[in-house]
């Protein structure tokens, strides 16, 4: 795919958060479930037009995410992406929150992600497209962003979406992800009940 001239981005329904090792539930009419593992920024202060150069003052610290997808919801089913990204418990988070003084290589954080055992993504945060700072100052631009809020960053390469055929996600499967300094989250996979 094309590097994008600037982020994409979209909103993640406050139901989807849930804790780093509750289990994904599948929902209904889901054909494409798929993994992402992400760093998240915490924001701690309230930013509005900030610049790249202030934004870190602006950062409480940093959280693991598996930022799940329902991609026929996202890509095949017309409108914002939103739909796709927002089931309840497609934003696991954590274990913990780390400061910047404690995570000062943020920019350089090993991060990986498994899929019943076999590795399916395995990277860095020097890989990302966009980096904290940049991704700050950009949403600030359009919005009011409030202590608390979270700014997912973008995943690297190895989504079910990218291999062909794709392996998308199915009731049973277990995920498993983690960042450098951020500690290891893990998911099993269930239908909707």
């Amino acid at each position: 795919m094309e590097l994008p001239k600037e982020p994409v981005i979209f909103f993640k329904s406050t139901t989807s958060l849930v804790g780093p090792n509750d289990p994904l539930v599948i929902p209904r009419g889901a054909t494409k479930l798929d993994w992402e593992v992400e760093l998240a920024i915490v924001m701690g202060k309230k930013a509005l037009y900030v610049s790249a150069e202030e934004a870190p003052g602006f950062v409480a610290g940093f959280v693991l995410h598996n930022d799940y997808s329902e991609r026929s919801f996202q890509l095949e089913r017309g409108g914002q992406w939103v739909k796709g990204k927002s089931a309840d418990t497609f934003a696991p988070l954590g274990p913990f929150v780390a400061t910047p003084e404690e995570l000062p290589n943020v920019g350089r954080l090993a991060m990986w992600l498994k899929v019943n055992g076999k590795i399916r993504q395995n990277s860095s945060t020097a890989n990302m497209i966009f980096n904290v700072a940049s991704l700050v100052s950009y949403v600030s631009q359009f919005m009011t962003l409030l202590p608390g809020d979270l700014i997912s960053t973008g995943t690297p390469a190895g989504v079910a979406l990218g291999m062909s055929p794709p392996q998308y996600l199915k009731a049973g499967d277990v995920v498993e992800l983690g960042i450098e300094g951020l500690g290891e989250s893990r998911q099993v996979v269930v239908d909707h009940v």
